[in-house]
């Protein structure tokens, strides 16, 4: 098989850059730099080059990774690493002053415009011969929303709606359940791996949409076409949050800041109680607490606070009237200024599935997403005009 950076056009000089920063983090623990925990205060920075750095690195290797690579030369968008990236990197591109995207960031965009105007021409995924039945509907639709969300977070940047983008959004909403028990839902891609491929986390794919929608400019939000499909997610999302882990009402509350209606302000202020009551001493909070898990492997959980965790937390805090001015975001704040490991840029995060080895490729998938989200947390605070960290 041919190099992925022949196929989908990664620049050579990002991949020799990166390589040699992911041999490097692959030597360090997922703690701070010096493999320890720093105390945590408020005049902490954080290294926004490494992060970027390791954030393309990891964009890099998924991109070549085998099991990423699918049909017509494209790459899964994946929930752990993709994602993340997406929400993350252009964010410290306007930090850093960087005039263009990432060749990383190009290759992935490019693999999704190309998927979204093949439609079903590109194969899904997973498919229900290979996976089971129903990988094929559960691939199709979880692709749909990532793909829109994606393409949406860059037009917002660029401050227009690309066609692209709209096509993107019209798949999403094809596939939308309109009736039954799920109404307003996608059936998601879910493997029994938590948070992001289990029964759990079809709400969380809900509240992706969400942010999609509340994120795209020329006023997509408003168009009279997709009031019917969002008045049935709002219902969805109401009626099905008192079911969901913690960790999903706090997606939710995020997403109640990008679309009205979402949630009711006696909502809010519970969603945010349960929050602040799980904040670790530390300042941080620990995916472990903001769920019902169990890992495969029976091993027991690390409960140490994550950057996952603490970077959502803190990002759903920061955006809700009813959190922002809590005392507890800035100890959030904190935390994260004080826990990234400032030689290779990354954030600590422990799978809840199984007990992995944080140096290896396949056990940094949720570091990527505390890295990602962290920086979005930080970021956002800069941009909504409160205090910050000095970056680097």
């Amino acid at each position: 098989m041919r190099s992925r950076s022949a196929m989908i056009g990664i620049p050579a000089l990002v991949l020799v850059l990166n390589a040699g920063q992911m041999a490097s983090a692959a030597t360090n623990s997922p703690r701070d730099s010096n493999g320890t925990k720093t105390p945590a205060t408020s005049t902490a920075t954080w290294d926004k080059v490494a992060t970027a750095k390791y954030l393309d690195s990891r964009e890099v290797w998924w991109q070549m990774w085998p099991p990423a690579q699918k049909d017509h030369e494209t790459v899964c968008v994946s929930c752990h690493t993709n994602v993340p990236y997406a929400l993350a990197r252009p964010l410290l591109r306007n930090a850093m002053g960087e005039q263009k995207v990432s060749g990383p960031e190009r290759a992935m965009l490019d693999s999704i415009i190309k998927r979204v105007n093949l439609g079903d021409q590109a194969e899904p995924f997973y498919n229900d011969a290979k996976h089971g039945p129903g990988k094929s509907k559960e691939a199709r639709n979880t692709e749909s929303v990532f793909n829109a969300l994606i393409l949406s977070r860059y037009d917002s940047q660029a401050g227009h709606l690309q066609e692209v983008t709209r096509k993107a959004f019209e798949r999403m909403w094809a596939a939308q359940e309109q009736t039954g028990p799920k109404a307003g839902a996608w059936i998601w891609q879910n493997f029994h791996f938590s948070p992001w491929e289990a029964d759990e986390s079809e709400y969380y794919g809900a509240t992706m949409a969400v942010i999609a929608v509340g994120s795209a400019p020329d006023g997509y939000r408003n168009d009279p076409k997709i009031q019917g499909n969002l008045t049935l997610l709002r219902e969805y999302l109401r009626r099905e949050a008192p079911e969901q882990p913690l960790l999903n009402r706090i997606f939710w509350l995020w997403a109640s800041t990008h679309l009205p209606g979402l949630m009711t302000n006696a909502e809010r202020a519970q969603v945010t109680e349960e929050i602040l009551r799980q904040q670790q001493a530390d300042g941080g909070w620990s995916l472990t607490t903001l769920g019902t898990w169990k890992r495969h492997d029976k091993s027991p959980f690390d409960s140490r606070s994550d950057g996952f965790a603490t970077g959502v937390a803190v990002l759903a805090l920061e955006e809700s009237e009813a959190g922002k001015s809590s005392p507890a975001v800035k100890r959030g704040v904190d935390w994260l200024l004080a826990n990234q490991n400032k030689t290779d840029g990354f954030w600590p995060a422990y799978s809840v599935n199984v007990q992995r080895d944080p140096a290896s490729d396949v056990g940094r998938f949720m570091s990527d997403a505390a890295t990602g989200f962290s920086v979005v947390a930080l970021e956002n605070r800069v941009s909504s005009g409160r205090s910050s960290g000095k970056g680097n």
